[in-house]
């Protein structure tokens, strides 16, 4: 998979990625900057130093660079070195001289290609770095969300004019999916993939049918009305442990209001919206929501297989062609997904047709992130071979796999083999699901 982009395009996807992180926090208060201690945040700080760090670590000791650009950086802002808790007792430098290191750094990769056209291993780890930082931007954006902070400025298209939020209203309807044997994983033709995608390989699928579109605020609200998260038998037993203890009964965000639901999102209450994706729920939140459904979560091969195969004419069988993303192989564009915080928020299920799969599945790539039923494994022949080791083998077996990307997430990031993963009680990420029959 040995590959080279331009640099001139490197050098604008770099300094993309660090004037949205630069956007991202530039209008938050000293105060906004300390945060309380919790498991699903880091100290503001921190996370933008670890921005930094990650190419000072990462790329320019390649370049030729022989010390960090801070003094000190490792023992800020190794994420394996640093223990998630001991985060908030460091001595982290000012946020003059956080914001002085990350521009430091972009100073440095950026004179570096603007001399020299990087070759396939040093291209690898300049969209490393970029796309581990489109990562962060995206954490960033759930923070605040889970910290009640304003609403990031970022709404805005390339000649500054606001965006409009887009209607859609329901899709309802299963896809037929016929099943055979399927490649599931990343094809050895992409410019980049992550440790966890390698590599494509056979696996056999039954007919199945899938949800068109994910589950509804609506649709979700009617389980909330079942009193669904106060019937044990809904839920599996790790999952009525999470309720009882956490005492859950509804959406995190989800408000009572005079008229009905009420939606926090970031510092604002808004109208619960019926057909837009219900958002901010855990794996054990959706996997309870099937059973009282009568449905299933799909497993992450159906899920892609929605995705990226093609029917034959006759529609009882899949063709060997394989999709990059839902609609072919070109980007995605606006009309496709609903990514890169453009809407800063969710539209309805229904938008967006251009963005279906041959199945007509709709916002398989944006809008939520989707809880998949599959714990996350390495695929078969699975090597530690990236240089960034840690990305996925530490988490192997403790989390369930999510697919597709959200509106926050950055489009060069996602693709139809991308694997997200978390611990099945994250409710603070941009994650909902589809379903499938029984």
């Amino acid at each position: 998979m040995p590959t080279t982009i331009p640099a001139s395009q490197l050098a604008r996807m770099v300094t993309d990625a660090h004037e949205r992180t630069i956007g991202l926090v530039q209008d938050l208060a000293e105060t906004q900057l300390v945060v309380p201690q919790t498991e699903t945040v880091n100290p503001f700080l921190w996370e933008l130093g670890h921005t930094a760090f990650f190419y000072d670590v990462f790329l320019l000791p390649v370049l030729g660079s022989t010390k960090f650009l801070l003094e000190g950086a490792e023992s800020f802002y190794d994420s394996f070195k640093i223990d998630h808790c001991d985060r908030w007792g460091l001595p982290l430098p000012s946020r003059e001289a956080t914001l002085d290191y990350k521009n430091r750094v972009l100073d440095s990769v950026l004179t570096r290609l603007a001399s020299d056209q990087p070759g396939a291993e040093e291209t690898y780890l300049y969209l490393l770095s970029v796309l581990h930082e489109d990562m962060h931007e995206e954490a960033f954006t759930y923070m605040r969300q889970t910290l009640e902070y304003p609403a990031p400025g970022l709404s805005i298209t390339e000649d500054g004019s606001s965006l409009c939020k887009i209607d859609g209203g329901p899709l309802p309807g299963d896809a037929a999916i016929p099943g055979g044997v399927f490649q599931l994983g990343a094809t050895t033709d992409l410019p980049f993939v992550f440790d966890n995608e390698k590599w494509a390989h056979p696996v056999d699928i039954s007919p199945f049918k899938i949800a068109r579109a994910p589950v509804t605020n609506a649709q979700f609200a009617e389980f909330v009305g079942d009193r669904g998260y106060l019937q044990r038998e809904l839920w599996s037993p790790q999952g009525w442990i999470w309720r009882t203890k956490t005492g859950a009964q509804r959406p995190i965000y989800w408000h009572r209001g005079q008229n009905g639901w009420l939606r926090r999102h970031f510092d604002q209450l808004v109208l619960l919206e019926a057909h837009a994706p219900v958002l901010h729920v855990n794996w054990y939140e959706a996997d309870a929501y099937c059973h009282w459904a009568g449905r299933r979560l799909p497993t992450e091969a159906e899920w892609e297989m929605a995705a990226s195969a093609e029917p034959t004419p006759d529609g009882t069988r899949i063709t060997g062609h394989k999709r990059r993303y839902p609609w072919g192989d070109e980007p995605p564009t606006p009309e496709h997904a609903n990514m890169d915080s453009r809407m800063l928020g969710c539209v309805d299920v229904g938008a967006l047709a251009a963005g279906d799969s041959a199945f007509g599945c709709r916002q398989m790539v944006g809008n939520i992130w989707e809880w998949t039923a599959s714990p996350f494994f390495p695929f078969p022949g699975f090597t530690v071979d990236s240089p960034y080791r840690e990305y996925s083998a530490p988490w192997f077996g403790y989390r369930k796999v999510l697919r597709g990307g959200a509106w926050a997430t950055r489009s060069r990031l996602v693709r139809n083999s991308f694997r997200n993963f978390f611990l099945p009680d994250r409710r603070d990420v941009f994650a909902g699901f589809r379903t499938c029959a029984l």
